[in-house]
């Protein structure tokens, strides 16, 4: 029996790629255990930082106590969220245009009913935590007579790397088994 060259190479070439991939996947995991564990470190510290107005400086604050002073409200909206002893709810957030320029979203509080409630900005304290590309400033103590917010843990963030690397580990085992059972379908005599 003549093994085809080309799909071969491509074949073992796919193998090659997802292993890869899965040993990449490996690293990630080791770099976002590292990440959590400064970002759990962080919410030991005392002392404030100052709110990140460019995403260069978004990671050297989340999960650490800041301030700002929302000089004009732009925009409210409300997203589900918890309060401290859990319970589900509803989160009011606000778009702010910050004294000295520049934008921030500001989780000022929790409701237990859906509705926006007015707020007027103004300083506001809290703990920084991540909004998607930027940073979100989560009041403590809240705002607009509502109550506190769950504040941000990095607990809440999924490390889910080993299972991507398992994954990519079976897609290369799985193509290596349909690849050798096609061989071995090639092999019987009359086909």
């Amino acid at each position: 029996m003549r093994v085809p060259i080309i799909s071969t190479i491509v074949v073992a070439a796919a193998i090659a790629t997802m292993i890869a991939l899965g040993f990449w996947q490996l690293a990630r995991m080791d770099e976002k255990e590292a990440m959590l564990a400064r970002f759990a470190s962080a919410q030991d510290l005392a002392s404030p930082v100052e709110f990140p107005r460019s995403t260069q400086e978004i990671e050297g604050t989340l999960y650490r106590r800041s301030n700002l002073v929302c000089g004009e409200v732009l925009s409210q909206r409300t997203t589900s969220g918890r309060n401290l002893t859990g319970q589900s709810g509803v989160a009011q957030m606000a778009r702010c245009r910050l004294a000295g320029g520049g934008e921030a979203e500001v989780a000022f509080g929790w409701s237990a009913r859906p509705q926006v409630v007015e707020w007027s900005g103004g300083p506001v304290e809290g703990i920084v935590g991540p909004a998607g590309q930027e940073a979100r400033l989560v009041a403590s103590p809240p705002q607009a007579g509502l109550e506190p917010l769950s504040p941000p843990d990095p607990a809440d963030i999924p490390n889910n790397h080993l299972a991507y690397a398992g994954q990519w580990f079976f897609f290369a085992l799985t193509a290596l088994v349909i690849y050798v059972l096609a061989l071995r379908r090639r092999r019987r005599p009359g086909e």
